[in-house]
């Protein structure tokens, strides 16, 4: 939705914030995290992975991300019931290669969310340039929307998305948003790039540079878990 630059650049340019209690950290599995925190722009790298805390919009709230590894993780969030994103904790991996070069780009992914709050569940690609952002949404809960106009409904790497054209001021934004819910599947993400640059024209040959996953979140008041029980990222 109103995903900007700020979550790439932030997280990294940022100093780390104490946000909120430490209380979050009881929710992570003690017996198997390797790493966990609740600084605003907390990060690290595992296993080919960046992590990221991530809680980049104004009047947020209490965050902690955990991680077993680079591809299970998970956050604890309490952020108010009051509009606009909050957070977009997530797990990154760079992919640096042309659309024409890639011979292939997917990703399983596998999440536990809960059943109250507003969020989405959602994959942000950007290009190397950060001129171009597409997400992908797999699921979503509450009152959540993505940026632009509908541009109809397409069925692409795996699933049915209805999508949606924009802008956030900075970039132009691109959201699949599947048309059914889903906590697990595979998302061939080659061909929804290919159909954006040959069969719509919105770009051209980009090259890909970050893939992200996790959870884009408006609000949890009272406390809520995402987990991401397996993620991964494939190209070549």
């Amino acid at each position: 939705m109103a995903s900007t630059l700020r979550k790439i650049t932030m997280a990294v340019l940022a100093p780390a914030m104490a946000v909120g209690a430490t209380v979050g950290l009881a929710s992570a599995p003690a017996s198997a995290a390797v790493w966990n925190t609740c600084n605003q722009y907390g990060n690290t790298s595992l296993n080919g992975y960046t992590l990221y805390n991530n809680i980049w919009g104004s009047g947020a709230g209490s965050q902690c991300i955990w991680a077993n590894s680079g591809t299970s993780w998970g956050v604890w969030a309490d952020h108010p019931n009051t509009g606009g994103i909050k957070s977009y904790p997530n797990s990154k991996k760079v992919v640096n290669k042309s659309i024409t070069s890639l011979g292939s780009l997917s990703s399983n992914y596998n999440v536990s969310v809960p059943s109250s709050g507003a969020y989405n569940t959602s994959y942000d690609i950007w290009d190397t340039n950060y001129r171009y952002e597409i997400m992908l949404w797999v699921n979503k809960t509450g009152a959540v929307g993505p940026l632009g106009s509908s541009q109809g409904n397409v069925t692409l790497g795996g699933h049915t998305w209805t999508v949606y054209k924009g802008t956030n001021g900075s970039n132009q934004v691109f959201s699949f948003v599947r048309t059914s819910n889903s906590t697990s599947g595979t998302v061939d993400v080659l061909p929804i790039l290919k159909w954006i640059k040959d069969s719509k024209g919105w770009f051209g040959n980009e090259t890909i540079g970050d893939v992200q996953f996790g959870f884009e979140i408006t609000s949890s008041s009272g406390g809520l878990n995402f987990t991401t029980n397996n993620l991964t990222v494939s190209s070549s």
